[in-house]
């Protein structure tokens, strides 16, 4: 074992921690994450980690096996630990003190895209290593060749931005200037990015006060020994609910329309083999690297795949290790779900990420049917755009969400972020006030949702006016076909971007036209001018069931709400409704279920 960790294997295999006192030090693990994330909320600078929350923490054992995390980012949580491994085989144990802060952003080294920085520190009780505190976060802006890195013309991860290898930014407590000033030189939005920085090394620092006050307390020992019962008990709970499934291959498919240059789909196909309480899964034929920016590094596929998983497995487990320990990956190599340099990734985590999540939920509705669910509209939608104001150039970033698909108990969750993110859309208080911009709507989309016994939820109508000259970059999907149903369940709308100019004239720019033609919908640098409005129509989530069993009530309700148009309910679900008087007609519609049935 290394020097810094001196605590010999045999003792910590065996101290056994009493149960009182197991349950007391998972809470100050829980909480030690829970606090990094309410620090670097309250201090960071960007709106895109104060208000709409797009980062992650976690703290590792010695080991580098996760310890436990925030509820924070899925897509970030289970990649960070490829980041924490990279930097440390980088650097080695032995050269890694008390008081640093490593960084890291490169996709290849178990990072994301470029935007999803990573930081990592040392987490020492007189001088013996207790593990690392390490942050995640999404900064507005690492240079590249369009606002936000989303430089979707481009072919190559160069004009994405800056890549960091694991670099030191803090020195035994001390910040490097030099590395941070390279930093700054290197980004749109220096004056978000220093204040983000420190708001990140004081999450850090928090996550270190709570380890070391639990092992002066607790005492080293029974501190590790704590952390190797939690992390085997989580596995046992896990393979558990594995057992749970039965023995067999389960297979799903999904796609991103394009990757910005190709005329033909991006297909994902995965694999659920599941054998006792294990499963593989194998991505075997999924399509080979792509030439655009939505290709995803293995840490961003991993980190999908596992979360996609743990919503069926054991969601209320305590988060650590255990949870990935019974699940294997493979990923071919070529593979544009095992990207390589030089490609592209700036998409992998908004756009890939919720297709593979998409695939693996297809396959688990056939594994287990009793928990199938429609896909969610799988998109984070992310759009970034440069605005000049007074001279100077500011970046702005949203992410208009849509709905998730329908269970076999309920309906699907309106406007809800994809699974990927569990992040917050930009408030428009705080967006006007910042940047010259003026939100006119952000209302839930008329007929947007999957049909079914249980329809999925809603997508939104989103609108933003340029009160200047800007540049919009935005990747999204599903402007082919809207988010597929399951056990009969029908698909939701289809994404649409909308330019509206300032005579009041619609051009779409990305998704079908309603004329024959389709743009793509992976958007760099479009110009709009002063007064000119931007427009999104997200998709809602897919249906269950046949949309024929859905109670006449509740399809009445949803007209009444204005969920569903009258001639939805009436083409789609059978239900005849007078507009006059609002009510049902029995009789029409009980001819028109049996004519659609038939």
């Amino acid at each position: 074992m290394d020097k810094k960790v001196k605590v010999d294997a045999s003792v910590i295999e065996q101290t056994k921690v009493d149960p009182v006192t197991f349950e007391v030090l998972r809470s100050i693990f829980e909480y030690a994450s829970d606090r990094m994330s309410t620090v670097l909320q309250r201090a960071s600078f960007s709106p895109i980690l104060a208000d709409m929350v797009d980062f992650s923490n976690a703290i590792y054992d010695y080991e580098v096996q996760l310890l436990s995390q925030a509820a924070n980012c899925p897509i970030h949580l289970a990649a960070m630990k490829f980041s924490a491994e990279a930097i440390i085989e980088h650097f080695g144990l032995d050269n890694i003190d008390e008081g640093d802060v490593i960084c890291l952003n490169d996709p290849y080294k178990g990072g994301t895209h470029i935007n999803d920085i990573t930081f990592l520190m040392p987490i020492f009780f007189e001088k013996e290593l207790l593990g690392f505190a390490v942050s995640r976060g999404h900064w507005m802006d690492l240079g590249g060749g369009a606002a936000g890195g989303q430089a979707f013309a481009g072919t190559h991860i160069a004009g994405e931005g800056l890549r960091l290898p694991p670099t030191k930014i803090y020195a035994a407590g001390k910040p490097r200037e030099d590395i941070i000033a390279i930093i700054m030189n290197n980004t749109r939005t220096p004056h978000f990015v220093k204040g983000d920085l420190q708001a990140h090394v004081g999450c850090l620092r928090a996550a270190e006060q709570e380890m070391q006050r639990a092992a002066a307390k607790y005492t080293v020992a029974t501190l590790k020994a704590a952390m190797k019962q939690l992390q085997e008990y989580t596995e046992r709970i896990v393979r558990k609910s594995i057992t749970e499934i039965p023995d067999g291959v389960y297979e799903g498919e999904d796609y991103a329309d394009t990757d910005g240059f190709s005329k033909e789909p991006i297909r994902i196909k995965v694999k659920l083999i599941v054998k006792g309480s294990d499963i593989t899964v194998d991505f075997s034929g999924t399509d080979s690297i792509v030439k655009g920016a939505i290709n995803s590094p293995y840490a961003n596929t991993a980190s999908a795949t596992l979360y996609s998983l743990q919503f069926f497995l054991a969601p209320y487990a305590p988060q650590n290790q255990g949870m990935f320990n019974p699940i294997k990956i493979v990923i071919p190599d070529g593979s544009w779900l095992n990207a390589k340099w030089p490609a592209p990734t700036i998409g992998c985590t908004t756009l890939t990420s919720s297709k593979i999540t998409s695939a693996i939920w297809q396959a688990l509705a056939k594994a287990c049917p009793e928990k199938a669910t429609g896909s969610t509209s799988a998109d984070c939608n992310w759009f970034v755009s440069s605005v000049n104001y007074q001279g100077t150039t500011d970046v702005f970033s949203d992410l208009p969400a849509g709905g998730w698909g329908a269970t076999p108990f309920n309906d699907g969750m309106n406007v809800t972020e994809d699974p990927l993110g569990n992040c917050m859309n930009m408030p428009a208080e705080t967006a006007e006030l910042l940047f010259p911009i003026a939100y006119e709507a952000f209302e839930l989309r008329q007929d947007s949702a999957g049909a079914g016994r249980y329809r999925g939820g809603l997508g939104a109508i989103f609108k933003v006016r340029y009160l200047s000259d800007g540049e919009l970059s935005m990747e999204t999907a599903r402007t082919l076909e809207g988010s597929p149903g399951v056990a009969g369940g029908k698909h939701s709308a289809v994404q649409r971007q909308v330019k509206i100019f300032n005579d009041g004239r619609e051009e779409v720019i990305g998704g079908l036209d309603g004329k024959g033609g389709w743009k793509s919908p992976l958007l760099c640098a479009h110009p709009f001018k002063y007064g000119e409005v931007f427009m999104f129509e997200s998709t809602g989530g897919g249906g269950y069931g046949s949309p024929l069993e859905r109670e006449i009530d509740a399809v009445l309700d949803d007209v009444l709400d204005e969920y569903v148009s009258i001639e939805a309910a009436r083409d789609v679900y059978g239900v005849v409704i007078d507009p006059k008087t609002m009510q049902v007609d029995a009789k029409a519609t009980a001819a028109q279920r049996q004519k659609l049935a038939a």
